[in-house]
């Protein structure tokens, strides 16, 4: 339920203005721009009734992700941890920013921070949602083309990140990946279907 349709609409516009800023392309449109779309997409399908929080946070996931690159971070596994968990604090920032421009009173917009900066993960509904999300449109739409720039993986290590992404998923989201919701990636069905099967 949305409260109020043109604020929403508001920030969904702002949201937009954002990603379209991104110079990297993907299908003819700025990456973060179509990636955002994919998400909602994704949250129209998977959750319809989804609060306007989570409609806000699916669209905000990766907003402006092209401006803080990798390679700002060292090229180390804790460099990698720091900047995936500098990118949920400015994600988050970048929305809150955005939609007080939309309108939105300042509890609605801690909400959706919350949601984007992933906290409280399997406790926050909107939190576990957006997880779920992103999880269903990455199976979907980018785990193929994450294969073929990583052909040097071996089995195992797909399996692995396979399970990961499992992971996180709730019940519902795994059970809509395995039941027809999402077209999982034809010449990876294998390898889902036996790492979801080993667990």
């Amino acid at each position: 339920m949305i409260a109020n349709q043109e604020r929403f609409n508001r920030a969904i516009a702002l949201f937009d203005a954002a990603n379209a800023q991104d110079p990297n392309q993907d299908e003819g449109l700025p990456k973060e721009l179509l990636y955002a779309r994919r998400m909602t997409e994704m949250i129209g399908r998977f959750a319809p009734q989804a609060s306007e929080v989570a409609q806000l946070a699916v669209r905000a996931q990766h907003i402006q992700r092209w401006t803080v690159p990798r390679s700002s971070y060292p090229m180390t596994k804790p460099g990698y941890f720091a900047w995936r968990t500098g990118l949920y604090k400015f994600h988050a920032e970048t929305a809150g920013d955005l939609l007080v421009q939309a309108g939105y009173d300042a509890p609605m917009v801690e909400q959706v921070k919350a949601a984007v900066g992933k906290q409280g993960l399997m406790t926050n509904p909107d939190t576990q949602l957006l997880e779920d999300v992103s999880s269903l449109v990455f199976l979907e739409h980018y785990m193929l083309g994450f294969a073929g720039q990583h052909a040097e993986y071996s089995e195992q290590k797909w399996l692995g990140i396979i399970r990961k992404t499992w992971k996180k998923m709730s019940g519902d989201a795994q059970r809509f990946a395995t039941t027809g919701g999402i077209k999982l990636p034809e010449p990876l069905l294998p390898l889902i279907l036996k790492a979801v099967a080993e667990g």
